[in-house]
């Protein structure tokens, strides 16, 4: 079972790196502007050899909002985003024989997609239903939130057009975040209710699309790619080395988490070189251990009705005031705050 890589993990090929980049440069900002701080080349963009993590996606995210003044630039660069864009997952994608097989598998190989959301599928009341939740432990009113989840639905109105055709259109796109005055969307989908101030982000259309038969699947190709896609899992969690295991340990019980030492012991290495390896990875015991309570008191705060005290203790604070403290650290604002922001789904 793979466990997931961490932001800093540079596992992911820069396909939607260079999406996002090429994006921003077609509206004349300059290739340097548009990489800053993101510690890529415009060469390394092109090898196949490059590897990139969530974090540095994220940069290059921030620079868009930054540098551009267009407010459909985000949807823009997900929609540009194609089946082909994506390698074996996006061949798997096209060669499934049953759309129901192929929201399944979008959801369960969504990993190899250098995922900056988590993507949920579901379906009921005769409807098809993609829930989109950031990576980002930001308020839903914030503008990178905003970024990823305009060019995810741009990605998703992308990918569902390739494998059921042009005249696809959803039902409803339900946003969690407020009306902006500078909204671009409605344009986009012309032919859908859009609605803000919802509890998730849901794409949402017609479940009789899955109905249809899918021209250009083949259920022994499909078998085939979906083999190389978990290969190339494989291989990702090999990538993600040291610090992927010392994630999954700290995973175990956070709120009783092993010190560096103990969990050294489990993986049989000394502490001085897990610390190596570490380092070697560009990230520490303390980063990681951070950024797992980040992530994991933000879903709490989302998506339960936790007070902060209890998600405190749950992630291992013996003092909520130093839980509070470090959630300001890491999102910028007081728990309570964050939670006024996300309403609770």
């Amino acid at each position: 079972m793979l466990q997931k890589p961490g932001k800093s993990d540079r596992v992911y090929t820069p396909t939607k790196l260079a999406k996002i980049i090429d994006t921003l440069v077609a509206g004349g900002v300059s290739p340097a502007q548009a990489l800053a701080g993101v510690g890529v080349s415009p060469a390394e963009l092109l090898s196949p050899d490059t590897r990139v993590s969530v974090r540095q996606v994220l940069v290059a995210c921030g620079n868009a909002i930054r540098l551009s003044r267009d407010p459909s630039l985000a949807f823009r660069a997900g929609a540009s985003m194609h089946v082909s864009s994506f390698g074996m997952y996006g061949f798997a994608i096209l060669c499934s024989a049953d759309f129901r097989k192929t929201m399944s598998f979008c959801e369960r190989y969504h990993v190899l997609a250098t995922p900056l959301v988590t993507l949920k599928f579901r379906e009921q009341h005769g409807l098809g239903v993609w829930s989109v939740d950031p990576v980002v432990q930001t308020p839903v009113d914030d503008p990178l939130y905003r970024f990823i989840v305009e060019m995810q639905m741009g990605v998703i109105l992308s990918l569902m057009r390739d494998v059921m055709g042009a005249s696809f259109s959803p039902k409803e796109v339900a946003l969690a975040y407020s009306r902006p005055n500078d909204f671009a969307l409605a344009n986009q989908f012309r032919d859908s209710t859009i609605v803000f101030g919802r509890p998730v982000n849901e794409f949402i259309f017609d479940a009789a699309w899955l109905d249809a038969s899918a021209k250009l699947g083949n259920r022994t190709t499909y078998a085939l790619v979906e083999s190389l896609c978990d290969r190339l899992i494989s291989e990702m969690s090999e990538l993600a080395g040291a610090a992927g295991k010392v994630r999954a340990l700290l995973l175990q019980d956070i709120a009783r988490r092993p010190s560096l030492i103990a969990v050294a012991a489990r993986l049989k290495l000394s502490e001085r070189t897990l610390r190596r390896h570490l380092a070697e990875q560009g990230v520490s015991f303390r980063s990681l251990l951070d950024e797992l309570r980040a992530q994991l008191a933000v879903r709490y705060l989302r998506e339960t009705s936790m007070n902060s005290d209890d998600v405190a203790v749950a992630i291992g604070f013996r003092d909520p005031a130093n839980f509070r403290h470090a959630f300001r650290r890491w999102t910028g604002r007081s728990p309570s705050a964050f939670r006024r922001a996300a309403p609770i789904a």
